[in-house]
């Protein structure tokens, strides 16, 4: 009956971290969406609006070492449960009214938590699930995703059924906060929480003074840096090629979909196939031809180029998360690593959106975003040959 018990309340657990992490992103790609709509509203440059992106990413990155004194000084069940608060909190307040200031200070609020959560549960996961840890870091990326579709998909409907009002649909997904708040805490109220960095027969590693590391940050910044691009801009992007905002709009969706079934596939097959730089190589040199195709294609072929770049984001993504587990040699290390690689690699991918926001305003034209993104896959198989040179 005790095992039945047990088992039961780790598929709870392992629920309330896949809640969670429905909550990592709609803070931040609940905008492109509305991309267009935002621009036109508060009367801003494309830069400005890019910084609704990027402000984000780099809270992600500049407050992820904060992670670990947070959990130690207060434990995994009360910073996490902290960190959702804030997290609701800054999508509640955008219901409030119409301004860039506004959504500025609401996205540096959502950053921050997010900031937190990522290394606070990896190290979790893997002192929780030390023999499942691929699959339960596979889920907590499928919700990641789940979280990214959801707010490609519902963002626009809200803003329709609330009268074009897009205060009402950027807040509305306070509400998916709440809901993991209530489920983390019915969850994790009997637990006995592992706390992080606790002292290891070996010496920890500093992931600082270590090359390796520095290759994986540089590949997770990389990676990242094409994800929030592309949730940013693709709406923009498919209107230049004459589609309207609808049909933009559901192309979104579509990516987002494929990439939340590939969050969950690419995992699970790679228990079977567990080869890290065979995936990563593969996924490179296809996500080239997608995002070729994405610059010279036109009507169906964007669908193509689309569905392509959702596979190859979503496999990017939890291999990512894996890579400093995977090295980690103890507990500390799991968590200083996933520290460091999540704190540089979104103060890496925090600048892209900029960058592309500032070419586009120069010339008009989205040539410098394609050739931008075409630069980040390159990077991505030029860190691939890197790691497998261990």
């Amino acid at each position: 009956m005790e095992k039945k018990q047990w088992r039961v309340s780790m598929v709870l657990v392992v629920v309330s971290i896949f809640f969670v992490a429905l909550n990592m992103r709609p803070a931040v790609t609940g905008i492109g969406p509305l991309f267009n709509v935002l621009l036109e509203s508060l009367q801003i440059s494309n830069t400005k609006m890019s910084f609704l992106t990027s402000i984000p990413v780099f809270c992600m990155g500049l407050f992820a070492p904060f992670a670990v004194p947070l959990q130690r000084k207060l434990g995994t069940k009360t910073a996490i449960t902290l960190l959702i608060i804030i997290l609701a909190l800054a999508n509640g307040l955008r219901f409030l009214k119409e301004s860039y200031v506004l959504l500025v200070v609401t996205s540096f609020a959502a950053g921050f938590a997010i900031a937190l959560i990522g290394p606070i549960l990896n190290a979790y996961i893997k002192k929780k699930f030390p023999t499942r840890f691929t699959t339960v870091v596979g889920l907590y990326s499928f919700g990641i995703g789940t979280g990214a579709t959801l707010s490609a998909a519902l963002t626009l409907p809200f803003y329709n059924h609330f009268h074009e009002s897009w205060t009402m649909a950027l807040g509305s997904w306070a509400i998916l906060a709440i809901i993991a708040l209530c489920i983390w805490i019915l969850a994790i109220r009997n637990q006995e929480l592992p706390e992080t960095g606790v002292l290891t027969e070996h010496a920890a590693r500093n992931p600082w003074k270590n090359a390796r590391a520095w290759t994986i940050l540089i590949y997770f910044g990389i990676q990242t840096s094409l994800f929030f691009s592309i949730m940013s801009w693709l709406v923009p992007i498919v209107q230049a090629k004459g589609f309207t905002l609808v049909a933009a709009s559901s192309m979104l969706t579509f990516l987002s979909i494929v990439q939340m079934i590939g969050n969950i596939s690419v995992p699970i097959l790679m228990e079977k196939w567990p080869n890290r730089i065979g995936w990563l190589f593969s996924l490179g040199v296809i996500g080239l031809i997608g995002f070729v195709l994405l610059w010279l294609g036109s009507g169906s072929l964007l669908w193509i180029a689309v569905f392509i770049i959702g596979i190859v984001l979503s496999g990017l993504f939890p291999i990512g998360l894996l890579l400093p587990l995977d090295e980690a040699r103890n507990d500390e290390e799991a968590n200083s690593w996933s520290s460091m690689v999540l704190s540089g690699g979104f103060v890496i991918s925090s600048i892209i959106p900029i960058l592309i926001g500032y070419c586009y305003d120069v010339t008009g034209n989205h040539t410098f975003t394609y050739m931008i993104f075409i630069l980040l896959m390159i990077g991505i198989i030029a860190t691939t040959i890197k790691l497998k040179k261990k």
